[in-house]
């Protein structure tokens, strides 16, 4: 069983890498996320370094991103009941995360950008009949005005490594892809500019009932299916916009 709507958040949080996700969504709002990410050797090279400039008494050959610490800080978040985050080894994190409700989850707090309710990035709508049935409807949007307020309710930590990297989604800097590369490129070497571009995110998903409708994405009965550069999500050149509705 798969389930998608934490990979924006998740795999921003692990710049230049490579990840796999399967999950589960439940009618009644609840959700599970199973998650593995690496990262590519010369963005872990790069953050290696920075972690020795922020933090002198860290251990040069422990993890480049301590997963355990960013699941502490993430249990916090609205939405999350459970977190467990470990590192398979030093590059590589890999876990698993429980939500309820989904629509709660990283939920901004009231008088976020004016608004006098909690600002929400994923929208669940079942549908509500009687008899109750399976189908609904479920949208995510992420935008540069959100996203670096939704990513500081995960990590302060992840949060950093994104500002060091100048990642829009983090600074909230209006760049094109290519002018965000090219900075990276000029300022960290080619290599890491090239991991990023290259980097992707597969994420397959099993919804309660059938898909009838997608939006940002491909699917064949109740699984449905998502592939897109990393870039995209660092960048937020256009606003990120998913749906899935299931009968």
């Amino acid at each position: 069983m798969k389930f998608f709507f934490f990979y924006i958040l998740i795999f921003i949080s692990f710049p230049s890498c490579s990840a796999s996700i399967d999950g589960v969504l439940r009618h009644e709002g609840s959700a599970n996320l199973s998650l593995e990410a690496s990262l590519e050797p010369g963005t872990a090279s790069l953050i290696r370094a920075l972690s020795g400039v922020w933090d002198s008494g860290r251990d040069p050959e422990g993890a480049v991103i301590d997963g355990p610490a960013i699941g502490r800080s993430m249990i916090a978040a609205p939405g999350i009941t459970g977190v467990s985050l470990v590192n398979i080894n030093p590059t590589t994190v890999a876990g698993v995360i429980h939500i309820f409700p989904v629509d709660a989850f990283l939920s901004l707090p009231e008088g976020t950008a004016g608004s006098a309710v909690p600002r929400r990035f994923i929208v669940y709508e079942p549908r509500r009949e009687n008899p109750p049935s399976s189908g609904g409807r479920l949208a995510i949007t992420l935008d540069r005005d959100s996203a670096p307020l939704v990513l500081s309710l995960v990590s302060e930590e992840v949060t950093a490594y994104l500002a060091a990297l100048m990642a829009p989604a983090a600074t909230g800097e209006v760049l094109s892809k290519a002018d965000y590369l090219d900075q990276v490129g000029w300022i960290y070497g080619r290599k890491v500019a090239d991991e990023i571009a290259a980097a992707r995110i597969t994420a397959k998903v099993d919804f309660p009932g059938p898909i009838s409708d997608i939006r940002g994405g491909t699917f064949s009965g109740a699984q449905a299916r998502f592939e897109f550069p990393l870039v995209d999500f660092l960048v937020l050149e256009k606003p990120l916009e998913y749906e899935v509705r299931w009968r």
